[in-house]
């Protein structure tokens, strides 16, 4: 189609070696392919069931990995070829298998697009042939004597999307006669729905979020307030890096007491008073520091504070670097801010509360 179209195109092969001859046949097929068009041909041979190994993943997602490395190493401007976009041909059947796996992986609205028609910039890997289904494709093929050869591996259900083409879909088929159809139907009307729900949620965004200091603050009230509260959090602290199981974790914070946080591997979200508050692991320059029991040293802006535990002393240190606290009154962790208005303490040998800044005025 693409040599229909008068596309400039070359043709990019790879042998993942997983199938002995069969695997070499196919390179070979490919490699007179773009013979018979007189098209730059690039394969690479890849070691993909050491790498799976290696990395403690499927074969699947190794080989996955690898071509789309080796595809961006091609299109990278620097290699100075003359190729702008990547083609696969994924089709029409390959959609409904990925809406239905997305569905029971609980990929939420987005994964009900299914596989979607472009996606990236550089490259960008546009797949052409959404619009067909496999039965369509075989036909044109017949009709325009077209060679091809067909991964024996295909037949085999032990992989979950052959199971779901050779099993779950035929099983349903028999209940649903249309029931193909009636998916590629709903990926567009889900498609639509995301559009309106990115808009949604932007919106709300918008009204939630204050960024102060490089961190993202959120007020409790008004998220308690807030229809569809479990997607709005997940859908915002998600780029921080929480999973959706976190959400229901997320959700308790509202109604914790200050102090109470919870970790992503990148960021923590901390309620203090009436806030949320993300900021990133080990970020020196954070407003809000928690120091847990354990802790022996905190290094923030250009301060340092050791917290050491030690037996009661006959009289308190007068030293104004140098805090004392009754360790059995202390409950961790600790949170250590800049003071705000409306913040107040009790001066040693003082009966009554004092507000910090009308002490800093006195």
């Amino acid at each position: 189609m693409c040599r229909q179209s008068g596309f400039n195109f070359g043709i990019a092969h790879c042998n993942f070696q997983l199938r002995e001859q069969e695997s070499d046949a196919d390179e070979m097929l490919v490699k007179s392919l773009s013979e018979k068009y007189s098209t730059a041909f690039f394969v690479r041979r890849f070691e993909t069931t050491s790498l799976a190994k290696e990395k403690k993943i499927s074969v699947q997602l190794a080989a996955r990995e690898l071509r789309y490395e080796w595809f961006a190493e091609i299109l990278n401007p620097s290699t100075n070829q003359p190729y702008r976009y990547l083609l696969t041909a994924h089709h029409a059947d390959d959609n409904i298998e990925t809406l239905l796996m997305n569905f029971f992986k609980g990929t939420g609205i987005g994964g009900l697009q299914g596989i979607l028609p472009k996606t990236g910039r550089a490259p960008a890997i546009i797949r052409p042939l959404l619009f067909a289904r496999k039965a369509a494709i075989l036909t044109y093929a017949a009709e325009n004597h077209l060679s091809y050869r067909e991964d024996a591996s295909n037949s085999s259900s032990k992989y979950t999307r052959n199971y779901f083409r050779n099993e779950l879909i035929p099983a349903i088929r028999e209940v649903y006669p249309k029931v193909e159809d009636n998916l590629l139907e709903n990926i567009s009307r889900f498609t639509e729905v995301n559009i309106l729900y990115r808009q949604a949620i932007s919106l709300l965004r918008q009204k939630m979020i204050i960024e102060k200091n490089g961190e993202i603050h959120l007020p409790v009230l008004k998220l308690l307030k807030t229809a569809a509260l479990q997607t709005l959090l997940f859908e915002i602290t998600r780029e921080y890096n929480f999973t959706p199981g976190q959400t229901t974790d997320i959700i308790k914070l509202l109604t914790a007491e200050s102090g109470k946080y919870i970790d992503s591997g990148t960021h923590r979200i901390l309620r203090n008073r009436a806030w949320l508050v993300i900021s990133k692991l080990g970020q020196i320059e954070n407003v809000h520091f928690l120091i847990d029991e354990t802790d022996q040293k905190l290094n923030f802006s250009n301060y340092k504070l050791t917290i050491e535990k030690m037996v009661k002393p006959a009289r308190i240190d007068a030293n104004p670097a140098v805090a004392q606290f009754d360790a059995n009154t202390i409950k961790f962790p600790l949170l250590l801010r800049k003071w705000k208005q409306g913040d107040y303490f009790s001066p040693l040998g003082m009966k009554k509360k004092k507000k910090l800044s009308r002490f800093l005025i006195d």
